[in-house]
């Protein structure tokens, strides 16, 4: 089911949150465990079978490491996180796996008997793998206490606001929310409509609208310019933020009418001043799993400079890897990955060195270029064509891009940017809700209505898929 489709915003959505309230504190769970499960078996039935293996395995692990102790307990642990790591690899890894194999085989001179398995991936696998990982994680680290009930810990993992993409959730921050007892709040429910609204406003106007000129130029990437594929490539970063975030948002407002709290995924990026501080505010929980539970475990930068260089460009090409199994993801991940290192290489800043930084706007248009570059192979077809399309943008040359594109679609394509980056630099400066709560009546239903009225007029009521929904 798709947030932005009819069936969640007129029918699933008003049902949860109705029942919700209605239902006594003591069954609540359950209900929401139903329509979580419910939610997920509406795009393809049989998924929630895996997906309860998953939770069954970490049930158990979780039960077992809480009784252990040293080896014993390590064992459990790597027992739970290679089971984990196993499901994602078959469902997710295995062709490209299998590809790689066949092509050192003919490299070596052998043909390897390698079946070829039709597989399709389970939506949303990498996300609520990783959540579910975090938790037997946490339990054996000490600073989570197993969960007893099995029907609390598999809403844990199929918790439907976040189930598909996100935010990967820590037990600590949301397992205890679920027995707390939740009263009806008339802020926190119009404060989470609010966040929904803007969700879907980014999702279905701005990055749907944008999608169209992108997947055109990019399909055919050849018959346009240099200057055609770079608008292209800047279209796709807002698109991509848009639809992202848009996802999140909803995620979190959705949340929030029910009186649960999620983290922040997404912190205004493209005012980023390094592509390092890209990554503290771009799928912050993402970027924090790996930090805590991969980059922190191989030693952080504890161990010499050469060695943390060595664990940020590991972290950054697993990642990549994460969101795809595709060598184009494994590139984009490396180059953030070497683009942090290059940030990080400067020594530690001496009152000459700050004199002769650049001003924060030449620093944010240069990580967002950066950015964009990485990009390019997130949103080719192929590594060979990402390398292709770079060809063309290196040294940019200019083209026709009004009869590239076409002058009403390139006008409502930089109108859309523009709003974007226009709420980036308000977001950054204001909370949004807050600010419009405190406004009159008047005002605020007239931002109510007129945010309704672009989405009705000009939104796309396609059901396009979310982009992070393939990972």
């Amino acid at each position: 089911m798709l947030f932005n489709s009819l069936h969640f915003i007129l029918l699933f959505f008003p049902v949860a949150v109705t029942g919700y309230y209605l239902l006594p504190h003591r069954v609540r769970w359950l209900w929401l465990l139903l329509l979580s499960a419910y939610f997920y078996m509406a795009f393809v039935p049989y998924y929630i079978l895996i997906l309860a293996v998953t939770i069954l395995v970490d049930y158990f692990a979780g039960l077992v490491i809480s009784k252990k102790s040293g080896a014993e307990r390590r064992m459990w642990l790597m027992l739970s996180i290679v089971a984990n790591v196993s499901f994602l690899a078959f469902f997710k890894y295995f062709a490209f796996l299998r590809e790689n194999l066949l092509q050192i085989g003919r490299l070596a001179g052998h043909d390897l008997a390698i079946p070829a398995l039709s597989i399709v991936l389970p939506i949303g696998l990498s996300f609520h793998t990783f959540q579910s990982m975090s938790y037997t994680i946490e339990v054996y680290r000490g600073n989570q206490q197993p969960e007893r009930n099995l029907g609390i810990f598999a809403l844990y993992v199929l918790f439907f606001p976040q189930l598909v993409a996100g935010p990967i959730e820590r037990p600590q921050n949301l397992l205890h929310q679920f027995r707390e007892k939740h009263h009806f709040d008339y802020y926190g429910v119009t404060s989470g409509m609010k966040l929904i609204v803007w969700g879907l406003f980014q999702k279905m106007v701005i990055a749907d609208r944008l999608a169209v000129t992108v997947d055109r130029i990019y399909a055919h990437p050849n018959e346009f310019g240099g200057l055609t594929l770079a608008l292209a490539t800047v279209l796709f970063a807002f698109q991509i933020f848009c639809d992202f975030a848009g996802y999140s948002d909803v995620a979190i407002g959705t949340a929030q009418v029910l009186g649960f709290k999620l983290m922040t995924n997404f912190r205004q990026p493209y005012l980023a001043r390094s592509v390092a501080e890209f990554w503290k505010r771009w799928h912050i929980s993402l970027s924090t799993w790996f930090r805590d539970y991969l980059y922190l475990p191989l030693g952080g930068n504890r161990n010499g400079r050469w060695r943390h260089i060595v664990n940020v460009l590991i972290v950054f090409a697993v990642s990549g890897l994460w969101h795809g199994a595709d060598w184009k993801f494994v590139i984009w991940g490396a180059l953030n990955g070497v683009f942090v290192v290059m940030a990080g290489l400067r020594p530690p800043g001496s009152k000459e060195e700050a004199r002769r930084e650049a001003p924060v706007l030449v620093r944010r248009i240069a990580t967002f270029t950066l950015v964009c570059l990485t990009w390019v192979f997130f949103r080719a077809g192929s590594v060979g064509e990402a390398f292709n399309i770079i060809r063309r943008l290196l040294p940019l040359r200019p083209d026709d891009v009004v009869a590239s594109i076409g002058k009403a679609p390139l006008i409502i394509a930089l109108g859309l940017v523009g709003f974007a980056m226009l709420m980036h630099v308000v977001r950054e400066r204001y909370k949004v809700r807050e600010l419009i709560s405190r406004q009159p009546a008047w005002l605020r239903w007239s931002v109510y209505t007129a945010a309704l009225t672009c989405i009705l007029l000009f939104g796309e009521f396609h059901s396009r898929d979310f982009i992070y929904f393939q990972f």
